[in-house]
């Protein structure tokens, strides 16, 4: 809704008026779309300061520590919700009746086996490949075998694309973990819930069904709704580029899966893992947060903190609460990395340093302490963040499909190299 206008002054040329867009929630924004007319750009480094769409999926607003799904506070979704409820919010936009979740769920149960040709990429990677590499290989691959939900102008064939990702990223997912340690790939099991079935994929072997621990099944899909979307993050924006060019969905969630590999991005619960070896032992603890607080230092505690979260971050509330249940339903309080954990959860918890500059243990922490426990290889926790991250990836890409204003996306650019010059012969040059 656009009610004032933002008034730009540029040298040499006449006054703008730049509409200023509200939302519903959050900052107003300001449209500078005519810009271009006067031949000028705006420069924002990383898009700190850029809405780069519209959208209606979710809200972030980090000084409060509020997290919406659909305007559902993401606290009570992962309280009183399931994995695929939730998927179902964010591709539709309400939570469904008893009647609609039952028709939801199964019809994604009936796309979770994977074709019998697709598996046989497995063999074409190395036995040490890196799960991610695997799931950005076979993710895309899925193109080439569902030729039937391709046309992304064909509602129908979004929203069976979108049922074949979700329900074929744990199957995925499970075989790349299963490739790397030798063992025969476990087919699903559609009796299963989500998360049930990911984990029995996870640790069955044909001579041995594997069946999950409740605890340890609510975890995962705590784990999986808290981590299903997160509004323009660097992944979710990678899709909606892809997507902008018309790429089919297959593509465009491969694409996602790249970017959300980066360290900086889906890497942080592997971080926290490897901070803790570090660490070693309970009794260092003091000489590496000493270590912490000193600028000069490079050292940095993982899983304190957030970049979008200034205040605290509304996930990890949740989380902690369901990794003591883990930890209490496998009796691991004694292990060496999970006292190492819970005794810098305390310190954070009381040191004053922590406290004013608010480095509270965020999801992370404890999503990459629930998985170790579980018994999931550190390789393996950012591939269940792309699993469970594919349905906002998904709900933008379709948002965006949709949009009547769908166009190419195409950033501008501040160029800084040479100016024109003429070419000069090899045998004139200095």
């Amino acid at each position: 809704m656009v009610n004032e206008v933002a008034k730009l002054t540029l040298p040499g040329k006449e006054t703008l008026e730049l509409p200023i867009i509200k939302g519903t929630l959050g900052p107003d924004v300001i449209d500078i779309g005519m810009l271009s007319k006067a031949e000028m750009f705006t420069f924002d480094p990383g898009f700190r300061s850029t809405a780069s769409c519209e959208s209606k999926i979710t809200f972030i607003d980090g000084n409060k520590g509020l997290l919406l799904h659909r305007g559902y506070p993401i606290e009570q979704l992962a309280e009183h919700s399931d994995f695929l409820e939730v998927c179902y919010l964010l591709l539709f936009g309400e939570l469904p009746n008893t009647v609609q979740k039952v028709e939801f769920e199964k019809k994604v149960k009936n796309h979770t086996l994977i074709h019998e040709q697709l598996i046989r990429f497995y063999s074409g990677f190395r036995r040490d490949a890196h799960p991610m590499a695997i799931m950005c290989g076979v993710v895309g691959a899925l193109s080439a075998f569902y030729h039937d939900s391709l046309d992304i102008h064909n509602e129908e064939h979004r929203e069976m694309a979108s049922f074949r990702l979700i329900a074929k990223m744990p199957t995925l997912a499970a075989m790349s973990y299963k490739y790397s340690v030798g063992q025969p790939f476990v087919s699903p099991l559609n009796r299963m819930s989500y998360a049930e079935n990911f984990l029995h994929m996870m640790f069955s072997v044909p001579s041995e069904e594997m069946i999950p621990n409740p605890i340890l099944v609510k975890a995962m899909d705590r784990i999986f709704i808290l981590h299903a979307d997160h509004e323009q993050n660097a992944s979710t924006s990678t899709v909606r580029l892809a997507g902008s060019s018309g790429a089919n969905p297959f593509a465009c969630i491969a694409a996602g899966i790249a970017a959300l590999w980066g360290p900086a991005h889906g890497g942080a619960n592997e971080a926290v893992l490897a901070m803790l070896q570090e660490i070693g032992d309970v009794s260092n603890i003091p000489k590496f947060i000493e270590k912490a607080k000193d600028k000069n230092d490079p050292f940095r505690l993982m899983g304190f903190g957030h970049r979008v979260y200034k205040n605290f971050d509304p996930r990890a509330t949740v989380m902690r609460k369901s990794c003591y249940e883990v930890l209490d339903e496998l009796g691991l309080h004694d292990d060496p990395l999970f006292a190492i954990a819970l005794k810098l959860e305390e310190i954070a918890l009381k040191d004053p340093y922590f406290i004013e500059k608010k480095l509270y243990p965020n999801v992370d922490f404890y999503s990459g302490i629930i998985l170790r426990a579980i018994g999931i290889p550190t390789n393996m926790f950012t591939v269940i963040f792309a699993m469970a991250r594919t349905v906002g990836w998904i709900a933008h890409w379709n948002e965006m499909i949709s949009s009547p204003d769908l166009s190419i996306n195409r950033p501008r650019q501040l160029y800084t190299g040479s100016t024109m010059r003429d070419f000069t012969p090899m045998d004139k040059r200095k």
